[in-house]
């Protein structure tokens, strides 16, 4: 059986961050966490509802707590929600709890009472050690505090820990990219998320775009930092994963093993199979991103931004976009179960991507090559529907 998890997001953060596209809101009056606790578990009623089957009595292997920033909630308010939740999904005994914390928002206590409430693993939004490059992106917390967040968490009694950082930051330099990650290897968490900063679409950064290193300059910080970490126990599983033995992010996997979700909370998104008489359908759906909306219609069906059924032209693009970013991709043989599609739907790119030497010569397993890791956008591309035109429609 495909596996489940549930994502829940938390829309509010102290200030948005100006390369943020995550659907995030500035705090300008006091959370609603009671009424935001109550609206996650009407809206997760009403997925249970709509899905019927296809969610009900399968286990949840992994829960995230993503934002915005989860950590402004208290713990009792975590704890309320995995309640509810658990008492509506059968969790698995070993299931994978993470929340999203920020540095500027943990104080002594919290992270004590985050791992009574049943979070197991903690990601903390480091993105810098260094205080003038953290100014520059807009974080509310010096490197001081990201530190001092690591060690509360540890001493919490969490082993089961992600730093998120970035490289290729404004005016970064190859040996500040490096020391931020000395840094990080210092404090020996199980995880670190290492991502290059992007301008993203409709974002002040975009709008207004920083000095940031060039494209060359960027490769090279990325590959000194991928052989730093490598050095010091950190396998890269992922693009912009690293992991010691045994620490991979089951959540993220699931995600990219094409595997199932359910996306509560406002601006989540979520993606279940249902199985019937013929062959599977695969319906993906987001909510609505005005927290004050969602609040409002958290229950009904006014709660959907919007709704998809993946068409089985689009599957093998899908699949192919999360699967070929693990560095040791997955057993082809997975490739039906999860689409509802046969080996012979991918024959011709297939074929193309093995000639063009982005995927290892290997019948049962779909994996790329350290060339196709570097031209990954080529590769996933191979794999697109065909266009009207070359079906020799207008």
């Amino acid at each position: 059986m495909i596996p489940l998890a549930l994502y829940i997001h938390i829309p509010w953060c102290v200030k948005k961050c100006p390369y943020c596209d995550f659907n995030s809101h500035g705090l300008r009056a006091p959370m609603p966490e009671r009424e935001y606790i109550a609206a996650l578990l009407a809206d997760l009623d009403a997925d249970l509802r709509d899905f019927g089957d296809a969610a009900r009595g399968r286990q949840i292997a992994s829960v995230f707590f993503g934002g915005g920033t989860p950590s402004l909630f208290k713990p009792d308010s975590i704890a309320a929600i995995l309640d509810g939740a658990a008492a509506r999904l059968n969790f698995a005994r070993d299931c994978e709890i993470t929340l999203e914390t920020n540095p500027g928002t943990v104080e002594h206590g919290r992270f004590d009472g985050y791992l009574r409430a049943g979070v197991n693993r903690i990601s903390i939004g480091v993105q810098s050690f260094a205080d003038a490059e953290l100014a520059a992106l807009g974080r509310i917390h010096s490197a001081g505090e990201a530190e001092a967040a690591v060690k509360l968490a540890q001493d919490a009694g969490y082993t089961n820990i992600n730093l998120d950082l970035m490289y290729a930051l404004p005016r970064q330099t190859l040996a500040g990219a490096l020391a931020d990650v000395e840094h990080a290897i210092a404090l020996a968490p199980a995880h670190i998320s290492h991502y290059q900063l992007t301008l993203e679409p409709g974002t002040p950064f975009a709008k207004r775009p920083p000095p940031l290193p060039t494209h060359d300059a960027a490769w090279d910080m990325q590959e000194a930092c991928q052989s730093r970490l490598a050095a010091a126990g950190y396998a890269q599983y992922e693009i912009s994963a690293y992991a010691q033995p045994h620490r991979r992010c089951r959540h993220n996997v699931n995600y990219w093993e094409f595997g199932d979700y359910l996306g509560i909370g406002a601006g989540a998104h979520g993606k279940v199979t249902a199985r019937g008489a013929g062959a599977p359908a695969i319906h993906r759906r987001w909510k609505i991103r005005s927290p004050r909306a969602y609040l409002q219609q958290a229950g009904t069906p006014q709660r959907l931004g919007g709704t998809e059924t993946v068409a089985p032209v689009q599957r093998p693009f899908e699949f192919m976009l999360n699967a070929l970013r693990l560095n040791a991709g997955v057993p082809l043989a997975s490739f039906s179960p999860r689409t509802g599609l046969p080996l012979e739907a991918i024959q011709a790119p297939l074929r193309l991507a093995r000639a063009n030497g982005w995927l290892v010569d290997d019948p049962d397993r779909l994996q790329t090559t350290a060339l196709g890791q570097r031209f990954l956008n080529d590769v996933i591309e191979a794999f697109m529907p065909p266009s009207p035109a070359q079906h020799g429609h207008a």
